[in-house]
């Protein structure tokens, strides 16, 4: 599966704002300092994310992107296809000849990832990567 820069980038802005509080906007300042993206790549990747219904903007001194629906209503899937576009996820990698022994097997291997990412959701990264993140408590008793 080939994802690009901006569909990385665009896959960390979503997860970044899932694992905010719901309902409050953050600023792009602050994504892009905390996932480590250019802030003027990320303005574009953010206007690309509003136009695909996944974010949405409040404007003022309060503003910023919020999602525009639950973390558990939006799949990988859809992000990067929305992002690098429907062609590149489909087909996965580029094949020389149409029809070899591997055709086949590199079809299953491509609607493997392709099933896993679109049932895949914020909502069970953010799930996943709370229970990865809390198995590693440090105990300072002595």
């Amino acid at each position: 599966m080939n994802t690009s820069v901006k569909g990385e980038y665009a896959l960390q802005a979503i997860f970044d704002l899932a694992s905010q509080k719901a309902g409050e906007p953050v600023r792009i300042a602050d994504i892009a300092r905390r996932q480590k993206i250019p802030q003027k790549f990320l303005e574009l990747i953010l206007a690309g994310l509003k136009q695909g219904g996944f974010v949405e903007s409040r404007r003022g001194a309060e503003g910023g992107y919020l999602l525009a629906r639950p973390a558990s209503a939006i799949s990988v899937g859809e992000v990067l296809r929305s992002v690098d576009g429907a062609q590149q996820h489909a087909k996965g990698r580029p094949r020389r000849k149409t029809d070899t022994p591997f055709t086949e097997m590199w079809q299953q291997v491509d609607n493997a990832v392709s099933e896993i990412i679109d049932k895949t959701t914020f909502a069970d990264l953010m799930r996943r990567w709370t229970e990865k993140q809390n198995r590693f408590v440090l105990n300072w008793e002595i």
